[in-house]
């Protein structure tokens, strides 16, 4: 028995295209070269891009699996980097609304799931759909990703609040992305903290940023981890440090939500 349950991490972002799949994509990466072992849950269930960004083709995906005609098992593919990925759907429009109960299925899935992970990282939609929001409370630990701009800082903290006051969680941490300096990400974690803390009356923390990189935007038009196509580039760097603040935070065994992925191994975990 592994002396602590699987870590499960959900990466969400108040608004699509500010980088949040690319942050999923190469943490997942970056913690697998770290000697860890990782999967990753594309839950973009509608507009699924996760193995574009590795490069990777998937015959089968989760709508396979929700159709009954396939199991968890057997949509799962390994990347290059060793990642084992579930792929999400795309362009499916049914997909992107899916309901409680195949959200539930698709936890319940993960509880009966053989593979040993140290790691599982949950890639969702941008939003906070009824889906997202049922996946990120069964996410021990949550990171949101952010830019500097109004719209994007905006729909972060809209995201901040629905969880803290809608589903009452906690361990939410923040990763500013494309900044122009690591001063400027903690800078930009301040100003969203002070205002977490005036009017939710809880904190977020800070896990890490990711500078301005032209190399991050070549490796994903190649199809291809920023960890792979320029390992010793800025953002490579930058993915590392993330996956090392990741590994040092102390293990959560229990999401904060009812519903949550790996359950009835916690509970075997217990007795």
């Amino acid at each position: 028995m592994k002396s602590r349950p699987t870590q499960v991490i959900g990466i969400a972002s108040g608004k699509g295209g500010v980088g949040k799949t690319t942050v999923s994509v190469n943490l997942a990466v970056a913690l697998q070269a770290q000697g860890e072992r990782v999967m990753l849950l594309d839950a973009d269930l509608g507009l699924a891009n996760a193995q574009i960004a590795f490069g990777t083709p998937c015959p089968a995906n989760l709508s396979h699996f929700l159709a009954g005609h396939k199991s968890l098992p057997e949509i799962i593919v390994t990347t290059r980097s060793g990642v084992k990925l579930v792929p999400g759907a795309s362009g499916m429009q049914e997909m992107a609304g899916i309901s409680a109960l195949q959200t539930a299925s698709i936890l319940q899935a993960f509880s009966e799931l053989e593979d040993e992970l140290d790691y599982l990282v949950v890639d969702m939609a941008a939003g906070i759909s009824p889906s997202v929001i049922a996946f990120m409370r069964a996410c021990p630990r949550r990171f949101i990703v952010v830019r500097d701009d109004p719209s994007s800082i905006a729909d972060a903290y809209g995201t901040i609040k629905v969880l803290i006051q809608d589903c009452n969680v906690d361990e939410i941490y923040l990763i500013p992305n494309g900044m122009s300096s690591q001063q400027a990400g903690q800078q930009l974690h301040e100003r969203i903290n002070q205002v977490c803390a005036r009017f939710l009356g809880r904190s977020v923390g800070y896990l890490g940023t990711v500078e301005q990189d032209e190399l991050i935007l070549s490796a994903l038009k190649k199809h291809q981890p920023v960890l792979e196509f320029a390992p010793g580039s800025g953002g490579s760097r930058d993915f590392r440090r993330l996956a090392d603040a990741t590994r040092q935070l102390p293990a959560v065994e229990r999401a904060s939500g009812e519903l949550q992925f790996f359950v009835e191994r916690l509970v075997g975990q217990v007795h």
